[in-house]
């Protein structure tokens, strides 16, 4: 078993290598926590990183938009062609047209080459951005994801991804495209008429002034819409959720008048965010045009004094109305640029969190036998003073079976939690093997266990799949022992297709005592070297019990097994019973040891059997 472990340890190793690397890579892109401004960070980051593919979308675009540059001129142009007719007038506008002709064809190809180099290069990063947010995800400690609701983070991942994602595009695609043309069209009239150029120039830090006085309140108005879309995903997250729950107790008027409340909020804060863009949107406009007609003006009284030719009224007209639309397209994605911001910064808190299981500079593990010691472990939760485990000192040796017995809140399913090292003791130190969990890593620690958790978790597919999750490998005798030991064979014959039933989602379809079955089995067929059970019995009938006993009792040779049991029967082949009670153990012995010590344990014996009866 451990050699099959084994083989697979240096491939391991190698995707660690590479999964750290990309992670830190992209969590860069989002600062640190001492950044003071995430969104320039992430964008100047971003543009380092993809500066090759800019550059060459940039030379394309230059290619792409000679439209936008040529048609001006040369209708300026043809226009003096017309009005002072030189000699070979008619030849020189219809060279001119055929330029302009040109330009316009050119545009095709160009903006197709451009298009896949800015495709391809935002896919693939905001791919890696979802690809890491969702290992770090996987990362973060469950106490980290105690802590957030499930819906916000579907709200973060979803919603604030797509925002991200648009962010950079708008950047790309608006916001660099749109400077280097106002900045070509400048040129040309710097080089035309530098009298005219005061008038380009003034646009700028107009809009710049505008842009200013309304941004803080664009991006406020933006954070509290995201804030309020995130309490209305939890909230439809937890009402469907509750869904039974809700009908059983008559309360669906009660949810909806909730989930109504969440969504009126959500609504008010969208439409005050529209009502200040559509009103920045708007003051925007009317000074572009204000500064448009006055510098057409003054071109006109230019030409009037022969300073300037009519073509090139048309000209400068054009160019003004390119810089005009330029930094109109620019102040208009302002908001949706600030909900990118805003975006950016709500992944941060994601991918800044700390509270990491930290694997860096730890050697892969070869194999586990399953000696366990626990010298004073002490834990409590974050952001609370009582310990739920205190002073806790235990030895098990490779290959027993331990199991954990007691009262709610006594501590058993946070002991559990240790041995997976999904938390990590406040105090105290657990060692397997001889070495100390803090120094294994986790990634490969944890391919040595299998858990059968209290509330079976499956997926909607087949119930082979749910068996098989996650394994590239087995044979089919393998699978056909998990099912068999699991007892699965006992309802197949009910089901329409057998072992190639959909389960609905979260397993719908079946029964409480068919679904932990099938998680009995998903734990079987990895053939463990440390099985641990939390209340895997606690849903199935006597009947069904006594095969599952069976099972475990087959599943638990040559293997260290820790057992949460709620139903004692269970556990009368125990090598080892530790009753435990806020947090400490009190008792511990073997069944026959711990009923004549005639304590708690024998008081909880006898309760079990009172309820049981």
């Amino acid at each position: 078993m451990s050699n099959q472990h084994g083989s697979t340890t240096k491939k391991h190793h190698d995707e660690k290598i590479d999964f750290e690397k990309s992670l830190k890579e992209i969590e860069g892109l989002f600062g640190s926590s001492k950044t003071t401004s995430k969104k320039q960070g992430f964008i100047s980051k971003l543009l380092k990183k993809d500066t090759k593919p800019i550059v060459i979308s940039t030379i394309l675009y230059i290619f792409q938009s000679l439209p936008v540059y040529m048609v001006p001129l040369l209708t300026s142009n043809i226009i003096d062609l017309i009005t002072l007719r030189p000699e070979n007038y008619v030849m020189q506008i219809i060279i001119n047209v055929v330029i302009i002709l040109i330009s316009l064809f050119l545009n095709v190809p160009f903006t197709c080459l451009r298009g896949r180099v800015v495709n391809n290069m935002i896919r693939t990063t905001t791919a890696k951005v979802k690809s890491t947010l969702i290992r770090k995800l996987q990362r973060l400690s469950i106490t980290f994801h105690k802590e957030i609701e499930e819906g916000v983070l579907q709200s973060k991942f979803l919603r604030d991804m797509e925002n991200v994602e648009n962010y950079y595009r708008l950047f790309v695609n608006s916001l660099l495209v749109n400077i280097l043309t106002a900045i070509i069209s400048i040129a040309i009239a710097a080089v035309k008429n530098p009298i005219v150029l005061l008038f380009f120039i003034i646009a700028i830090p107009t809009n710049v002034i505008i842009v200013k006085l309304l941004r803080k309140k664009i991006g406020a108005q933006s954070s509290i819409f995201r804030k309020e879309n995130e309490n209305l995903s939890a909230k439809i997250t937890t009402s469907i959720q509750m869904m039974a729950v809700t009908k059983a107790h008559g309360l669906l008027s009660q949810e909806a008048t909730s989930v109504d409340q969440k969504i009126e909020t959500a609504t008010q804060a969208g439409l005050k965010l529209d009502k200040t863009n559509m009103f920045f949107g708007a003051i925007l406009w009317v000074a572009s045009q204000t500064i448009s007609i006055i510098c057409f003006c003054f071109c006109v009284y230019l030409a009037i004094k022969n300073i300037i030719t009519v073509g090139d009224v048309v000209l400068f007209q054009s160019l003004f109305a390119s810089i005009s639309s330029s930094i109109l397209s620019i102040t208009s994605i302002i908001p949706n640029l600030v909900s990118g911001a805003e975006a950016v910064r709500s992944l941060s808190e994601i991918m800044q969190a700390d509270e990491l299981e930290h694997d860096d500079g730890k050697l892969p593990v070869p194999g586990i036998k399953g000696n366990f010691e626990f010298h004073n472990v002490c834990y409590q939760y974050p952001k609370t003073d009582k310990a739920v485990i205190r002073d806790f000192n235990l030895k098990v040796n490779a290959g027993q079976t331990v199991a954990f017995v007691g009262s709610s809140g006594s501590g058993k399913s946070t002991i559990i939690n240790l041995i997976i090292g999904l938390l990590s003791p406040v105090s105290g130190d657990i060692i397997v093997d001889g070495k100390n969990l803090r120094d294994l890593p986790m990634q490969t620690y944890r391919k040595f266990i299998s858990v059968v958790p209290q509330n079976t978790i499956l997926f909607s597919g087949t119930i082979k799949e749910n068996i098989t999750y996650g394994l590239s490998h087995y044979s089919e005798q393998e699978f056909q022992k998990a099912v068999e030991d699991a007892a699965i064979n006992e309802f197949l014959s009910i089901l329409p297709n057998g072992l190639n039933t959909m389960v609905g989602e979260h397993g719908d379809k079946l029964s409480g005592g068919q679904k932990q079955r099938i998680s009995i089995a998903r734990a079987l067929i990895r053939k463990p070297n440390i099985l641990i059970l939390d209340e895997a019995t606690s849903a199935l009938d006597n009947i069904s019990e006594l095969h599952i006993q069976k099972a475990i009792e087959n599943a638990s040779k040559d293997r260290t097994t820790f057992i949460v049991a709620h139903r004692l029967s269970t556990i009368r082949n125990a090598d080892l019973i530790v009753v435990m009670e806020n947090g400490k153990i009190v008792e511990t012995g073997s069944y026959q040891e711990l009923i004549k010590l005639n304590g708690k344990f024998a008081e909880l014996e006898r309760l079990s059997t009172f309820t049981g009866e």
